[in-house]
């Protein structure tokens, strides 16, 4: 067999370089948390623990089994850092970057890679695009962090830059990390600055721009206020990230923070209803929250953000695909249709699909450590929708974990992050199904 033959039978398709990227970046990050350096008291931290952190940290979750302020060193914060950043990106957009600043060419089957990396629309421009969303990135980040600097330094001095540094890289991936904590106050989170508007309005702006997606990005900058020129699924995106903003906002707002000063009442329902998709950070405590309110949470954790974004979930774009499905369907239409354009029956599919995995991750882990750990369903299912939307908000449970329900959370963690369906390509390319259709036979329903 000639040579040629064997590398084409050996090459891995892009969705399987996209998989074992990120199994490569979580495992290294693993290993690097081991080191006595990366803790504040030297020692060496479990692989069970470190693997979850790195999991985690590549995922922009957030869940955590060790308090990152006070637990880690500077070192450790900075490898977890470096993780969320290249799990924000992607790990394929982060490689991209090196070959691009080296000035090497991208080959075709690179520039494919990258494409389903950012969920970009074709092969062309893809290169142009990543240079916008590295530059866009960096720019975004260092505004961020510049706005918040004043407040951290004013609190911590010159720790002030690593902290605003840090808290903006976090916020702008969906993270939900935060090196606020200390021996006496745990897992804090932003608690202590729930009446900051500088620091509430920064980190939300951080989170809605990084989870609208690069290909949104691209529309605004190039088109402006001129919305109708927008992409089908940009106009979507925007739509229903505003209304999942706003009344969950509102409802939080009568419901939960009634006591509290109304412009700070205003802050903390913005907060946490921004936060939920898909950031991680919280400056309430969530357990006092109403069941209804936790039960709203949920169901924003698992919608997530946009694709080709810094946030998971099953995206805005599938709840928005399965909403027009319904309402074709109660008009008797044959597509579904947005902004005067029709869907594509295959879209709808797959997002029936990713909707019915995301539904199955939620309740089977959440049912999987309830049984194990003896803990009530409804905490465990905050935690599971939080790990598969890659959220990181916690009743205050994961620390408390088992290791079996650690790996399930770990692995709802990957998978929301990478993609079920992602997974699935890569498990079955190159296995071509047949054009036989078998005998039709109608199925009632409803």
């Amino acid at each position: 067999m000639p040579e040629e033959i064997i590398h084409q039978k050996h090459r891995l398709s892009s969705f399987q370089i996209i998989i074992s990227g990120f199994v490569g970046v979580i495992l290294l990050g693993a290993l690097l948390l081991m080191l006595p350096v990366s803790t504040t008291e030297g020692c060496i931290t479990p692989f069970n623990e470190t693997l979850f952190t790195a999991t985690s940290a590549v995922c922009v979750t957030g869940l955590v089994v060790q308090d990152t302020g006070s637990y880690w060193s500077g070192f450790g914060q900075a490898v977890i850092l470096a993780l969320i950043q290249i799990g924000g990106l992607g790990v394929v957009t982060v490689a991209a970057s090196f070959a691009l600043l080296s000035g090497r060419k991208i080959s075709l089957m690179q520039r494919s890679t990258m494409q389903d990396a950012i969920s970009a629309p074709k092969v062309g421009g893809v290169v142009r695009l990543t240079q916008f969303i590295l530059r866009g990135t960096f720019l975004i980040e260092l505004l961020g962090a510049a706005a918040m600097l004043p407040v951290f330094c004013r609190d911590y001095g010159w720790r002030g830059i690593w902290m605003a540094v840090f808290h903006s890289i976090s916020a702008f991936c969906n993270a939900g990390f935060d090196i606020l904590g200390t021996e006496n106050n745990l897992y804090p989170s932003l608690t202590g600055y729930t009446g900051s508007p500088i620091i509430n309005i920064t980190i939300m702006l951080l989170i809605v721009i990084g989870g609208i997606g690069f290909l949104t990005w691209d529309d605004i900058c190039e088109h402006k206020w001129h919305f109708h020129r927008y992409r089908v699924q940009s106009k979507v995106i925007l739509a229903i990230t505003g209304f999942l903003i706003v009344v969950p906002a509102a409802f939080f707002f009568f419901e939960d923070f009634s006591a509290l000063p109304t412009g700070t009442q205003l802050l903390v329902s913005f907060f946490q209803s921004v936060t939920t998709r898909t950031a991680g950070f919280n400056t309430v405590a969530l357990s006092a929250m109403s069941s209804a309110s936790k039960g709203i949470m949920i169901l924003l954790m698992l919608i997530g953000g946009a694709p080709g974004s810094t946030a998971g979930g099953m995206k805005t774009t599938t709840l928005g695909v399965l909403l027009a499905n319904a309402v074709a369907t109660f008009r008797q239409r044959d597509n579904a249709q947005f902004f005067k354009r029709r869907i594509d029956c295959n879209t709808v599919k797959t997002a029936s699909t990713i909707l019915t995995m995301y539904l199955t991750l939620f309740f089977g882990g959440g049912i999987f450590i309830s049984v194990y750990e003896h803990l009530p369903l409804s905490d465990c299912l905050y935690e599971t929708s939080s790990a598969v939307g890659t959220v990181g908000l916690t009743l205050g449970i994961t620390p408390q974990l088992h290791i079996p329900s650690q790996i399930i959370l770990i692995i709802l963690m990957y998978l929301g992050r990478v993609g079920g369906l992602t997974l699935i390509y890569a498990t079955l390319s190159g296995k071509k199904a047949g054009n036989a259709k078998l005998p039709q036979e109608k199925i009632t329903v409803g």
